[in-house]
């Protein structure tokens, strides 16, 4: 892959395209964990709620409830690391036999594409993935930590040690959540970055459908009106 191939195929309408792409990405990371207080994301909503957990976990006896829920979390962290691990396996093949590639790109756009573009473009989708993998990996990492502090917090609910502890535990299980759902948008940019093989006003049109899904979803879901008790229903 030579650098005079990729600039022969791309084009000043690519490199905005791709930069809209990151800008998009990075701001919806940053906007969905630092929300305003008139309108926060689920994902913070959450947050309070796994506080909330913690807070009743204290006085909760037995505890095994809470242990399945933990292993529920991370069951779900490992379902989509190795998810991960099998897109970038699959993309690494690709990549190294792009030629099943250039008649369809071809065929979208009208335009010849070189191998080494075709790789740029798939290279753009596997970072997506193995941004997607390390957060999955920590999240669960993190989780872990969770559940240690979980099983250090005193059974005896009067313990001076025992809401401190459940507070750590509660904030741990925030951040591993955090790491979750920015996995989870990394695999939404991943599928997203796809979209460059039909050109750069595809990847631009997929940027905003992307953002369009994750910013429906954190602030404007169904899901979010329950949450917050307007879900229009009305108790009996």
């Amino acid at each position: 892959m030579s650098f005079l191939n990729i600039t022969h195929g791309l084009n000043w309408l690519d490199a905005v395209a791709v930069v809209m792409f990151f800008a998009v990405w990075l701001w919806l990371g940053w906007r969905i964990g630092h929300p305003s207080a008139s309108r926060p994301s689920v994902t913070v909503l959450m947050s309070d709620y796994r506080l909330q957990w913690m807070e009743v976990m204290v006085t909760r006896q037995p505890r095994i409830f809470d242990a399945q829920i933990m292993m529920s979390l991370r069951q779900s962290t490992s379902f989509f690391a190795s998810t991960c691990l099998l897109a970038i396996g699959g993309l690494l093949a690709l990549i190294g036999n792009v030629d099943l590639l250039g008649g369809i790109a071809s065929r979208l756009t009208n335009i010849e594409n070189s191998s080494a573009v075709l790789q740029t473009k798939l290279f753009l989708a596997l970072f997506m993935l193995g941004n997607a993998l390390l957060k999955f990996v920590w999240a669960n990492r993190v989780f872990g930590y969770c559940s240690v502090v979980m099983g250090a917090v005193p059974n005896d609910p009067d313990s001076p040690d025992s809401r401190p502890l459940a507070m750590k535990a509660g904030k741990l299980n925030g951040r591993a959540a955090m790491n979750f759902n920015a996995g989870l948008r990394s695999m939404y940019f991943a599928l997203c970055a796809l979209a460059w093989l039909g050109g750069a006003l595809m990847l631009l049109v997929g940027v905003a459908v992307t953002a369009w899904v994750v910013w429906s979803r954190e602030f404007s879901s169904a899901s979010r009106e329950i949450i917050l008790g307007r879900d229009g229903r009305t108790d009996p």
